[in-house]
Protein backbone atom coordinates (compact mmCIF):
# COMPACT_ATOMS: atom_id res chain seq x y z
CA UNK A 1 0.00 0.00 0.00
CA UNK A 2 2.82 2.38 0.88
CA UNK A 3 4.57 1.68 -2.43
CA UNK A 4 1.29 2.22 -4.34
CA UNK A 5 0.68 5.52 -2.57
CA UNK A 6 4.23 6.64 -3.30
CA UNK A 7 3.83 5.75 -6.98
CA UNK A 8 0.51 7.61 -7.15
CA UNK A 9 2.05 10.73 -5.60
CA UNK A 10 4.93 10.54 -8.07
CA UNK A 11 2.49 10.33 -11.01
CA UNK A 12 0.45 13.22 -9.65
CA UNK A 13 3.56 15.36 -9.31
CA UNK A 14 4.60 14.44 -12.85
CA UNK A 15 1.17 15.47 -14.21
CA UNK A 16 1.26 18.70 -12.26
CA UNK A 17 4.74 19.65 -13.51
CA UNK A 18 3.90 18.65 -17.07
CA UNK A 19 0.71 20.67 -16.97
CA UNK A 20 2.57 23.75 -15.79
CA UNK A 21 4.98 23.91 -18.70
CA UNK A 22 2.44 22.68 -21.30
CA UNK A 23 -0.28 25.18 -20.51
CA UNK A 24 2.25 27.97 -20.28
CA UNK A 25 2.62 27.72 -24.07
CA UNK A 26 -0.79 29.46 -24.67
CA UNK A 27 -1.55 26.78 -27.25
CA UNK A 28 -4.41 24.35 -26.55
CA UNK A 29 -3.37 20.71 -26.25
CA UNK A 30 -4.72 18.34 -28.87
CA UNK A 31 -3.76 14.87 -27.57
CA UNK A 32 -3.75 13.11 -24.21
CA UNK A 33 -1.04 10.49 -23.69
CA UNK A 34 -1.88 7.90 -21.08
CA UNK A 35 0.90 5.95 -19.33
CA UNK A 36 -0.53 3.63 -16.75
CA UNK A 37 -2.61 5.76 -14.40
CA UNK A 38 -1.00 9.03 -15.49
CA UNK A 39 -2.44 11.21 -18.24
CA UNK A 40 -0.40 13.86 -20.05
CA UNK A 41 -2.22 16.55 -22.15
CA UNK A 42 0.30 17.43 -24.90
CA UNK A 43 0.68 18.83 -28.42
CA UNK A 44 0.97 16.49 -31.37
CA UNK A 45 3.36 18.67 -33.34
CA UNK A 46 5.85 18.81 -30.44
CA UNK A 47 5.84 15.03 -30.03
CA UNK A 48 5.95 14.23 -33.72
CA UNK A 49 8.98 16.47 -34.18
CA UNK A 50 11.11 14.13 -32.03
CA UNK A 51 9.32 10.76 -32.01
CA UNK A 52 8.99 8.82 -35.24
CA UNK A 53 6.91 6.20 -33.40
CA UNK A 54 4.20 8.70 -32.37
CA UNK A 55 4.22 10.16 -35.89
CA UNK A 56 3.51 6.73 -37.38
CA UNK A 57 0.71 6.05 -34.87
CA UNK A 58 -1.02 9.31 -35.76
CA UNK A 59 -0.63 8.80 -39.51
CA UNK A 60 -1.81 5.20 -39.38
CA UNK A 61 -4.74 5.92 -37.06
CA UNK A 62 -8.22 5.34 -38.49
CA UNK A 63 -9.53 8.22 -36.42
CA UNK A 64 -9.57 11.47 -38.41
CA UNK A 65 -8.44 13.41 -35.36
CA UNK A 66 -6.81 11.09 -32.82
CA UNK A 67 -7.06 12.73 -29.40
CA UNK A 68 -5.90 9.89 -27.12
CA UNK A 69 -2.77 7.74 -27.16
CA UNK A 70 -1.91 4.88 -24.82
CA UNK A 71 1.85 4.39 -24.22
CA UNK A 72 1.62 2.30 -21.03
CA UNK A 73 4.19 -0.18 -22.35
CA UNK A 74 6.97 2.40 -22.58
CA UNK A 75 10.13 1.33 -20.65
CA UNK A 76 10.42 3.20 -17.36
CA UNK A 77 6.75 4.06 -17.08
CA UNK A 78 5.24 7.50 -16.49
CA UNK A 79 8.33 8.97 -14.83
CA UNK A 80 10.55 8.28 -17.83
CA UNK A 81 7.88 9.35 -20.33
CA UNK A 82 7.66 12.69 -18.57
CA UNK A 83 11.37 13.28 -19.20
CA UNK A 84 11.03 12.15 -22.81
CA UNK A 85 8.14 14.60 -23.29
CA UNK A 86 10.22 17.38 -21.72
CA UNK A 87 12.97 16.58 -24.19
CA UNK A 88 10.43 17.00 -27.01
CA UNK A 89 9.49 20.41 -25.61
CA UNK A 90 13.10 21.44 -25.06
CA UNK A 91 12.76 21.56 -21.27
CA UNK A 92 15.92 20.78 -19.33
CA UNK A 93 16.10 17.73 -17.01
CA UNK A 94 18.93 15.76 -15.43
CA UNK A 95 20.31 12.56 -16.89
CA UNK A 96 21.94 10.34 -14.24
CA UNK A 97 23.47 6.86 -14.00
CA UNK A 98 20.19 5.73 -12.46
CA UNK A 99 17.90 6.84 -15.31
CA UNK A 100 20.15 6.84 -18.37
CA UNK A 101 19.37 3.21 -19.25
CA UNK A 102 15.63 3.76 -18.97
CA UNK A 103 15.86 6.96 -21.09
CA UNK A 104 17.88 5.11 -23.72
CA UNK A 105 15.30 2.31 -23.81
CA UNK A 106 12.44 4.83 -23.98
CA UNK A 107 14.20 6.62 -26.83
CA UNK A 108 14.44 3.29 -28.66
CA UNK A 109 10.77 2.56 -27.97
CA UNK A 110 9.64 6.02 -29.20
CA UNK A 111 12.09 5.92 -32.12
CA UNK A 112 13.73 9.13 -30.95
CA UNK A 113 17.00 8.47 -32.81
CA UNK A 114 19.50 10.70 -34.58
CA UNK A 115 18.45 9.16 -37.91
CA UNK A 116 15.03 10.72 -37.45
CA UNK A 117 16.19 14.00 -35.90
CA UNK A 118 19.65 15.34 -35.17
CA UNK A 119 20.62 15.58 -31.51
CA UNK A 120 17.76 13.33 -30.45
CA UNK A 121 17.26 11.59 -27.10
CA UNK A 122 18.99 8.37 -28.15
CA UNK A 123 22.18 10.24 -29.07
CA UNK A 124 22.13 12.26 -25.86
CA UNK A 125 21.84 9.18 -23.65
CA UNK A 126 24.55 7.32 -25.62
CA UNK A 127 26.90 10.25 -25.08
CA UNK A 128 26.17 10.19 -21.34
CA UNK A 129 26.87 6.46 -21.16
CA UNK A 130 30.23 6.81 -22.86
CA UNK A 131 31.38 10.04 -21.21
CA UNK A 132 30.04 9.55 -17.67
CA UNK A 133 28.36 6.29 -16.68
CA UNK A 134 30.83 3.82 -18.17
CA UNK A 135 33.98 5.60 -17.01
CA UNK A 136 33.90 3.86 -13.62
CA UNK A 137 33.08 0.46 -12.19
CA UNK A 138 30.44 1.91 -9.88
CA UNK A 139 28.71 3.73 -12.73
CA UNK A 140 28.63 0.62 -14.93
CA UNK A 141 27.23 -1.49 -12.08
CA UNK A 142 24.48 1.04 -11.28
CA UNK A 143 23.42 1.11 -14.93
CA UNK A 144 23.37 -2.70 -14.95
CA UNK A 145 21.23 -2.70 -11.82
CA UNK A 146 18.72 -0.36 -13.47
CA UNK A 147 18.60 -2.62 -16.54
CA UNK A 148 17.00 -5.42 -14.50
CA UNK A 149 13.58 -3.81 -15.01
CA UNK A 150 14.24 -2.97 -18.66
CA UNK A 151 14.73 -6.43 -20.14
CA UNK A 152 14.68 -7.59 -22.87
CA UNK A 153 14.97 -4.23 -24.66
CA UNK A 154 18.09 -3.28 -22.67
CA UNK A 155 19.81 -6.36 -24.03
CA UNK A 156 18.51 -5.85 -27.55
CA UNK A 157 20.07 -2.38 -27.81
CA UNK A 158 23.33 -3.71 -26.27
CA UNK A 159 23.32 -1.63 -23.09
CA UNK A 160 23.74 -4.69 -20.87
CA UNK A 161 26.68 -6.13 -22.79
CA UNK A 162 28.47 -2.77 -22.98
CA UNK A 163 28.16 -2.34 -19.21
CA UNK A 164 29.20 -5.95 -18.56
CA UNK A 165 32.40 -5.53 -20.56
CA UNK A 166 33.28 -2.31 -18.76
CA UNK A 167 32.50 -3.80 -15.33
CA UNK A 168 34.54 -6.94 -15.93
CA UNK A 169 37.52 -5.03 -17.31
CA UNK A 170 37.61 -2.60 -14.40
CA UNK A 171 37.07 -5.40 -11.85
CA UNK A 172 40.05 -7.34 -13.24
CA UNK A 173 42.17 -4.20 -13.16
CA UNK A 174 41.19 -3.46 -9.56
CA UNK A 175 41.99 -7.03 -8.53
CA UNK A 176 45.48 -6.78 -10.04
CA UNK A 177 46.20 -3.13 -9.17
CA UNK A 178 44.03 -1.96 -6.24
CA UNK A 179 43.38 1.78 -6.32
CA UNK A 180 41.65 2.11 -2.95
CA UNK A 181 41.07 0.27 0.25
CA UNK A 182 39.94 -2.24 1.18
CA UNK A 183 41.53 -4.02 -1.80
CA UNK A 184 38.44 -6.12 -2.51
CA UNK A 185 35.98 -3.20 -2.54
CA UNK A 186 35.11 -4.04 -6.12
CA UNK A 187 33.53 -7.35 -5.07
CA UNK A 188 30.97 -5.41 -3.02
CA UNK A 189 30.17 -3.31 -6.08
CA UNK A 190 29.47 -6.37 -8.22
CA UNK A 191 27.31 -8.04 -5.59
CA UNK A 192 24.32 -5.70 -6.05
CA UNK A 193 23.30 -6.93 -9.51
CA UNK A 194 20.92 -9.76 -10.37
CA UNK A 195 22.40 -13.25 -10.60
CA UNK A 196 21.80 -13.42 -14.38
CA UNK A 197 23.82 -10.25 -14.92
CA UNK A 198 26.44 -11.41 -12.41
CA UNK A 199 26.84 -14.59 -14.46
CA UNK A 200 27.60 -12.47 -17.52
CA UNK A 201 30.22 -10.46 -15.60
CA UNK A 202 31.95 -13.62 -14.32
CA UNK A 203 31.94 -15.13 -17.82
CA UNK A 204 33.49 -11.95 -19.20
CA UNK A 205 36.16 -11.95 -16.46
CA UNK A 206 37.03 -15.57 -17.27
CA UNK A 207 37.37 -14.72 -20.96
CA UNK A 208 39.80 -11.95 -19.98
CA UNK A 209 41.98 -14.49 -18.20
CA UNK A 210 41.14 -13.42 -14.65
CA UNK A 211 42.90 -15.41 -11.93
CA UNK A 212 40.96 -18.12 -10.13
CA UNK A 213 41.37 -16.25 -6.83
CA UNK A 214 39.88 -13.13 -8.40
CA UNK A 215 36.84 -15.06 -9.60
CA UNK A 216 36.53 -16.80 -6.22
CA UNK A 217 36.59 -13.49 -4.31
CA UNK A 218 33.75 -12.10 -6.40
CA UNK A 219 31.63 -15.26 -6.05
CA UNK A 220 32.16 -15.54 -2.29
CA UNK A 221 31.16 -11.93 -1.66
CA UNK A 222 28.14 -12.24 -3.94
CA UNK A 223 26.98 -15.43 -2.22
CA UNK A 224 27.32 -13.96 1.26
CA UNK A 225 25.22 -11.00 0.20
CA UNK A 226 22.64 -12.98 -1.81
CA UNK A 227 22.14 -15.71 0.84
CA UNK A 228 22.99 -13.93 4.11
CA UNK A 229 20.94 -16.28 6.32
CA UNK A 230 22.34 -19.47 4.83
CA UNK A 231 26.09 -18.97 4.50
CA UNK A 232 28.76 -17.62 6.79
CA UNK A 233 29.02 -13.89 7.18
CA UNK A 234 32.19 -11.81 6.71
CA UNK A 235 33.44 -12.66 10.21
CA UNK A 236 33.36 -16.38 9.41
CA UNK A 237 30.69 -17.26 11.95
CA UNK A 238 27.94 -19.62 10.92
CA UNK A 239 24.47 -18.54 11.88
CA UNK A 240 22.86 -20.77 14.48
CA UNK A 241 19.33 -19.39 14.50
CA UNK A 242 16.49 -21.48 13.20
CA UNK A 243 15.55 -20.53 9.66
CA UNK A 244 12.02 -20.75 8.32
CA UNK A 245 10.81 -19.70 4.88
CA UNK A 246 7.80 -20.24 2.68
CA UNK A 247 7.91 -22.50 -0.35
CA UNK A 248 8.19 -19.57 -2.77
CA UNK A 249 11.23 -18.13 -1.04
CA UNK A 250 12.81 -21.57 -0.71
CA UNK A 251 12.35 -22.23 -4.44
CA UNK A 252 13.82 -18.83 -5.32
CA UNK A 253 16.88 -19.37 -3.14
CA UNK A 254 17.27 -22.90 -4.46
CA UNK A 255 17.53 -21.55 -8.03
CA UNK A 256 19.91 -18.83 -6.88
CA UNK A 257 22.21 -21.39 -5.26
CA UNK A 258 22.20 -23.56 -8.38
CA UNK A 259 23.24 -20.55 -10.46
CA UNK A 260 26.11 -19.85 -8.04
CA UNK A 261 27.32 -23.46 -8.16
CA UNK A 262 27.15 -23.38 -11.97
CA UNK A 263 29.60 -20.45 -12.23
CA UNK A 264 32.24 -21.89 -9.90
CA UNK A 265 35.65 -22.21 -11.61
CA UNK A 266 36.56 -25.47 -13.30
CA UNK A 267 37.87 -28.44 -11.31
CA UNK A 268 41.60 -27.66 -11.59
CA UNK A 269 40.95 -24.23 -10.04
CA UNK A 270 38.93 -25.48 -7.07
CA UNK A 271 41.74 -24.81 -4.59
CA UNK A 272 41.02 -21.10 -4.92
CA UNK A 273 37.91 -21.55 -2.77
CA UNK A 274 38.22 -22.01 1.00
CA UNK A 275 36.89 -25.41 1.93
CA UNK A 276 34.81 -23.76 4.66
CA UNK A 277 32.92 -21.81 1.99
CA UNK A 278 32.27 -24.96 -0.04
CA UNK A 279 31.02 -26.72 3.09
CA UNK A 280 28.61 -23.85 3.75
CA UNK A 281 27.33 -24.09 0.18
CA UNK A 282 26.77 -27.83 0.58
CA UNK A 283 25.02 -27.37 3.92
CA UNK A 284 22.77 -24.78 2.23
CA UNK A 285 22.05 -27.19 -0.66
CA UNK A 286 21.07 -29.87 1.87
CA UNK A 287 18.81 -27.45 3.73
CA UNK A 288 17.15 -26.12 0.55
CA UNK A 289 16.76 -29.70 -0.74
CA UNK A 290 18.51 -29.04 -4.04
CA UNK A 291 18.75 -31.86 -6.58
CA UNK A 292 21.48 -34.44 -5.97
CA UNK A 293 23.37 -33.31 -9.08
CA UNK A 294 24.23 -29.98 -7.41
CA UNK A 295 25.08 -31.53 -4.05
CA UNK A 296 27.36 -34.10 -5.66
CA UNK A 297 29.23 -31.36 -7.52
CA UNK A 298 30.02 -29.70 -4.21
CA UNK A 299 30.87 -33.02 -2.56
CA UNK A 300 33.35 -33.76 -5.34
CA UNK A 301 35.06 -30.39 -4.87
CA UNK A 302 35.30 -30.81 -1.09
CA UNK A 303 36.54 -34.39 -1.40
CA UNK A 304 39.34 -33.32 -3.75
CA UNK A 305 40.80 -30.99 -1.09
CA UNK A 306 39.74 -32.83 2.06
CA UNK A 307 43.23 -32.67 3.57
CA UNK A 308 42.53 -28.98 4.29
CA UNK A 309 39.25 -29.65 6.08
CA UNK A 310 38.80 -28.90 9.78
CA UNK A 311 36.52 -30.49 12.33
CA UNK A 312 34.36 -27.34 12.30
CA UNK A 313 33.94 -27.66 8.54
CA UNK A 314 32.66 -31.22 8.87
CA UNK A 315 30.37 -30.18 11.70
CA UNK A 316 28.90 -27.49 9.43
CA UNK A 317 27.84 -30.32 7.10
CA UNK A 318 26.46 -32.43 9.93
CA UNK A 319 23.99 -30.24 11.79
CA UNK A 320 20.89 -28.30 10.86
CA UNK A 321 20.91 -24.54 11.25
CA UNK A 322 19.62 -24.70 14.81
CA UNK A 323 22.79 -26.59 15.73
CA UNK A 324 20.80 -29.32 17.48
CA UNK A 325 19.65 -31.89 14.92
CA UNK A 326 22.01 -34.20 13.05
CA UNK A 327 21.63 -34.69 9.29
CA UNK A 328 21.76 -38.18 7.80
CA UNK A 329 25.56 -37.79 7.28
CA UNK A 330 25.44 -39.30 3.79
CA UNK A 331 27.25 -36.30 2.32
CA UNK A 332 30.06 -36.67 4.86
CA UNK A 333 30.36 -40.38 4.02
CA UNK A 334 30.53 -39.71 0.27
CA UNK A 335 33.14 -36.97 0.73
CA UNK A 336 35.48 -39.14 2.83
CA UNK A 337 34.95 -42.14 0.57
CA UNK A 338 35.74 -40.07 -2.52
CA UNK A 339 38.95 -38.81 -0.96
CA UNK A 340 40.10 -42.33 -0.01
CA UNK A 341 39.36 -43.65 -3.50
CA UNK A 342 41.35 -40.79 -5.01
CA UNK A 343 44.32 -41.56 -2.77
CA UNK A 344 44.13 -45.24 -3.67
CA UNK A 345 44.22 -44.34 -7.36
CA UNK A 346 47.23 -42.09 -6.84
CA UNK A 347 49.11 -44.81 -4.89
CA UNK A 348 48.46 -47.44 -7.55
CA UNK A 349 49.38 -45.02 -10.33
CA UNK A 350 52.68 -44.29 -8.61
CA UNK A 351 53.46 -48.00 -8.39
CA UNK A 352 52.84 -48.31 -4.69
CA UNK A 353 50.58 -50.41 -2.51
CA UNK A 354 47.88 -48.44 -0.74
CA UNK A 355 47.80 -51.00 2.05
CA UNK A 356 51.38 -50.13 2.93
CA UNK A 357 51.68 -46.49 1.93
CA UNK A 358 49.75 -43.62 3.47
CA UNK A 359 50.37 -40.09 2.29
CA UNK A 360 50.57 -37.12 4.61
CA UNK A 361 47.14 -36.05 3.36
CA UNK A 362 45.61 -39.40 4.37
CA UNK A 363 47.16 -39.23 7.84
CA UNK A 364 45.87 -35.70 8.30
CA UNK A 365 42.36 -36.64 7.16
CA UNK A 366 42.33 -39.68 9.45
CA UNK A 367 43.14 -37.51 12.46
CA UNK A 368 40.43 -35.02 11.50
CA UNK A 369 37.84 -37.76 11.00
CA UNK A 370 38.59 -39.28 14.43
CA UNK A 371 38.24 -35.86 16.07
CA UNK A 372 34.98 -35.35 14.15
CA UNK A 373 33.67 -38.69 15.42
CA UNK A 374 34.42 -37.57 18.94
CA UNK A 375 32.29 -34.45 18.39
CA UNK A 376 29.22 -36.21 16.99
CA UNK A 377 29.49 -39.22 19.36
CA UNK A 378 27.44 -37.41 21.99
CA UNK A 379 24.34 -37.24 19.78
CA UNK A 380 21.78 -39.67 21.16
CA UNK A 381 20.23 -40.53 17.79
CA UNK A 382 23.58 -41.46 16.19
CA UNK A 383 23.37 -45.17 15.44
CA UNK A 384 26.24 -47.64 15.75
CA UNK A 385 26.12 -48.37 12.02
CA UNK A 386 26.52 -44.69 11.12
CA UNK A 387 29.30 -44.20 13.66
CA UNK A 388 31.21 -47.26 12.44
CA UNK A 389 30.39 -46.47 8.83
CA UNK A 390 32.38 -43.25 9.01
CA UNK A 391 35.17 -44.70 11.20
CA UNK A 392 35.74 -47.62 8.82
CA UNK A 393 36.06 -45.35 5.77
CA UNK A 394 39.57 -44.47 6.92
CA UNK A 395 42.09 -47.22 6.05
CA UNK A 396 43.61 -49.03 9.06
CA UNK A 397 47.15 -48.00 8.16
CA UNK A 398 46.12 -44.35 7.92
CA UNK A 399 46.29 -44.18 11.72
CA UNK A 400 49.71 -44.47 13.35
CA UNK A 401 47.89 -45.09 16.60
CA UNK A 402 44.20 -45.64 17.35
CA UNK A 403 44.23 -43.33 20.38
CA UNK A 404 41.98 -40.67 18.78
CA UNK A 405 39.54 -43.31 17.58
CA UNK A 406 39.56 -44.89 21.05
CA UNK A 407 38.69 -41.50 22.54
CA UNK A 408 35.74 -41.15 20.13
CA UNK A 409 34.55 -44.69 20.96
CA UNK A 410 34.78 -44.01 24.68
CA UNK A 411 32.72 -40.82 24.26
CA UNK A 412 30.12 -42.77 22.28
CA UNK A 413 29.90 -45.48 24.94
CA UNK A 414 29.56 -42.87 27.67
CA UNK A 415 26.80 -41.06 25.73
CA UNK A 416 24.95 -44.35 25.09
CA UNK A 417 25.05 -46.13 28.47
CA UNK A 418 22.23 -48.59 27.67
CA UNK A 419 24.18 -50.62 25.09
CA UNK A 420 24.55 -54.32 25.81
CA UNK A 421 27.82 -56.27 25.55
CA UNK A 422 27.34 -57.25 21.89
CA UNK A 423 26.50 -53.66 20.88
CA UNK A 424 29.56 -52.34 22.73
CA UNK A 425 31.70 -54.89 20.90
CA UNK A 426 30.27 -53.64 17.61
CA UNK A 427 31.20 -50.06 18.50
CA UNK A 428 34.74 -51.15 19.38
CA UNK A 429 35.13 -53.24 16.23
CA UNK A 430 36.41 -50.21 14.32
CA UNK A 431 39.39 -49.97 16.69
CA UNK A 432 42.46 -52.20 16.96
CA UNK A 433 43.34 -52.48 20.69
CA UNK A 434 46.90 -53.51 19.76
CA UNK A 435 47.48 -50.14 18.05
CA UNK A 436 46.93 -48.11 21.22
CA UNK A 437 49.70 -46.23 22.98
CA UNK A 438 50.81 -47.35 26.45
CA UNK A 439 48.78 -44.60 28.12
CA UNK A 440 45.66 -45.49 26.12
CA UNK A 441 46.09 -49.20 26.97
CA UNK A 442 46.37 -48.38 30.67
CA UNK A 443 43.18 -46.34 30.41
CA UNK A 444 41.43 -49.09 28.44
CA UNK A 445 42.42 -51.79 30.94
CA UNK A 446 40.58 -49.83 33.66
CA UNK A 447 37.66 -48.66 31.51
CA UNK A 448 34.45 -50.30 32.69
CA UNK A 449 32.56 -49.08 29.64
CA UNK A 450 34.60 -51.27 27.30
CA UNK A 451 33.60 -54.88 26.57
CA UNK A 452 35.63 -57.56 28.36
CA UNK A 453 37.36 -58.75 25.17
CA UNK A 454 38.92 -55.33 24.53
CA UNK A 455 40.13 -55.07 28.15
CA UNK A 456 41.73 -58.53 27.92
CA UNK A 457 43.54 -57.61 24.73
CA UNK A 458 44.97 -54.50 26.37
CA UNK A 459 46.11 -56.45 29.44
CA UNK A 460 47.69 -59.35 27.51
CA UNK A 461 49.50 -56.95 25.21
CA UNK A 462 51.45 -55.47 28.13
CA UNK A 463 52.03 -58.92 29.66
CA UNK A 464 53.59 -60.15 26.42
CA UNK A 465 55.84 -57.11 26.31
CA UNK A 466 57.03 -57.75 29.85
CA UNK A 467 57.65 -61.45 29.16
CA UNK A 468 59.52 -60.80 25.91
CA UNK A 469 61.49 -57.88 27.30
CA UNK A 470 60.02 -55.45 24.78
CA UNK A 471 59.66 -51.76 25.47
CA UNK A 472 57.37 -49.13 24.01
CA UNK A 473 60.15 -48.10 21.66
CA UNK A 474 60.87 -51.71 20.63
CA UNK A 475 57.39 -53.01 19.92
CA UNK A 476 57.07 -56.24 17.87
CA UNK A 477 55.13 -56.29 14.67
CA UNK A 478 51.42 -55.75 15.33
CA UNK A 479 50.38 -58.83 13.36
CA UNK A 480 52.72 -61.21 15.20
CA UNK A 481 51.84 -59.59 18.51
CA UNK A 482 48.16 -60.08 17.78
CA UNK A 483 48.81 -63.77 17.03
CA UNK A 484 50.68 -64.21 20.32
CA UNK A 485 47.91 -62.55 22.29
CA UNK A 486 45.27 -64.68 20.65
CA UNK A 487 47.33 -67.85 21.15
CA UNK A 488 47.87 -67.14 24.84
CA UNK A 489 44.21 -66.34 25.34
CA UNK A 490 43.33 -69.63 23.65
CA UNK A 491 45.86 -71.55 25.79
CA UNK A 492 44.50 -69.98 28.95
CA UNK A 493 41.01 -71.07 27.96
CA UNK A 494 42.25 -74.64 27.34
CA UNK A 495 43.96 -74.64 30.73
CA UNK A 496 40.76 -73.58 32.44
CA UNK A 497 38.84 -76.28 30.56
CA UNK A 498 41.30 -79.00 31.72
CA UNK A 499 40.99 -77.82 35.31
CA UNK A 500 37.23 -77.98 35.06
CA UNK A 501 37.31 -81.52 33.62
CA UNK A 502 39.70 -82.65 36.37
CA UNK A 503 37.45 -81.29 39.09
CA UNK A 504 34.47 -83.09 37.54
CA UNK A 505 36.46 -86.36 37.39
CA UNK A 506 37.55 -85.99 41.00
CA UNK A 507 33.98 -85.38 42.10
CA UNK A 508 32.80 -88.40 40.12
CA UNK A 509 35.41 -90.72 41.72
CA UNK A 510 34.62 -89.35 45.18
CA UNK A 511 30.98 -90.15 44.58
CA UNK A 512 31.85 -93.74 43.59
CA UNK A 513 34.03 -94.12 46.67
CA UNK A 514 31.20 -92.86 48.86
CA UNK A 515 28.88 -95.51 47.49
CA UNK A 516 31.44 -98.26 48.19
CA UNK A 517 31.78 -97.50 51.91
CA UNK A 518 30.95 -101.16 52.76
CA UNK A 519 34.63 -102.01 52.14
CA UNK A 520 37.49 -101.70 54.52
CA UNK A 521 38.98 -98.37 55.63
CA UNK A 522 42.13 -98.99 53.69
CA UNK A 523 40.05 -99.72 50.59
CA UNK A 524 38.09 -96.44 51.04
CA UNK A 525 41.29 -94.47 51.17
CA UNK A 526 42.02 -95.74 47.70
CA UNK A 527 44.39 -98.21 46.06
CA UNK A 528 47.96 -97.13 45.27
CA UNK A 529 47.29 -97.11 41.54
CA UNK A 530 44.69 -94.35 41.82
CA UNK A 531 46.79 -92.42 44.26
CA UNK A 532 49.62 -92.40 41.74
CA UNK A 533 47.17 -91.24 39.03
CA UNK A 534 46.17 -88.10 40.96
CA UNK A 535 49.75 -87.33 41.86
CA UNK A 536 50.69 -87.62 38.21
CA UNK A 537 47.80 -85.36 37.12
CA UNK A 538 48.80 -82.71 39.68
CA UNK A 539 52.33 -82.68 38.33
CA UNK A 540 51.03 -82.53 34.75
CA UNK A 541 48.65 -79.66 35.60
CA UNK A 542 51.55 -77.71 36.99
CA UNK A 543 53.33 -78.09 33.68
CA UNK A 544 50.38 -76.53 31.85
CA UNK A 545 51.11 -73.08 33.28
CA UNK A 546 51.91 -71.05 30.13
CA UNK A 547 53.73 -68.36 32.06
CA UNK A 548 56.04 -70.58 34.13
CA UNK A 549 59.10 -70.42 31.88
CA UNK A 550 57.90 -67.87 29.32
CA UNK A 551 57.00 -70.62 26.84
CA UNK A 552 53.69 -71.36 25.21
CA UNK A 553 54.54 -75.12 25.00
CA UNK A 554 53.10 -77.75 27.34
CA UNK A 555 54.41 -81.20 28.15
CA UNK A 556 52.83 -84.34 26.79
CA UNK A 557 50.09 -85.55 29.12
CA UNK A 558 49.80 -89.34 29.66
CA UNK A 559 46.99 -90.98 31.57
CA UNK A 560 49.17 -93.80 32.87
CA UNK A 561 50.84 -92.54 36.02
CA UNK A 562 53.65 -95.15 35.85
CA UNK A 563 54.76 -94.31 32.31
CA UNK A 564 55.10 -90.51 32.26
CA UNK A 565 58.00 -89.46 30.03
CA UNK A 566 59.32 -85.98 30.83
CA UNK A 567 62.23 -86.03 28.47
CA UNK A 568 60.42 -85.46 25.16
CA UNK A 569 57.95 -82.52 25.31
CA UNK A 570 55.39 -82.28 22.49
CA UNK A 571 54.62 -79.00 20.61
CA UNK A 572 51.03 -77.90 21.02
CA UNK A 573 49.25 -76.29 18.02
CA UNK A 574 47.87 -72.93 19.02
CA UNK A 575 44.38 -72.08 17.84
CA UNK A 576 44.19 -68.56 16.41
CA UNK A 577 40.76 -67.07 16.74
Amino acid sequence: MAAHAKNTNRVSLAMERTGQWVFSQDIPTDIVVQVGEAKFPLHKFMLVAKSNYIRRLILESKEPDMARLDLSSIPGGAEIFEKAAKFCYGVNFEITVHNVAALRCAAEYLDMTDQYCDGNLAGRTDDFLVQVALTSLSGAVVVLKSCEDLLPIAEQINIVQRCVEVASAKACNEANFPSRSPPNWWTDELSIVHIKIFEKIIASMKSRGAKALTIASAIITYTERALPDLVRDQSGNSRKSSISMDSGTRNQQRKLLESIIAILPIENQRASFPISFLCCLLRTAIFLENDDIWKKQLEKRISAMLEHVTVDDLLVLSYTFDGETLYDLESVRRIISGFVEKEKSVSVFNGGDFREISSTAVLRVAKTVDAYLGEIATVAELSISKFNGIANLVPKNARKLDDDLYRAIDIYLKAHPNLDEIEREKVCSAMDPLRLSYEARVHASQNKRLPVQIVLHALYFDQLQIRSGKTENNTPDALSMRSQVQADVSLAKENEALKSELLQMKAYISDIQHKNQVGSTSARIGNPKKHRFFSSMSKTLGKLNPFKHGSKDTSNIVDDGDDVDHTKPRRRRFSIS
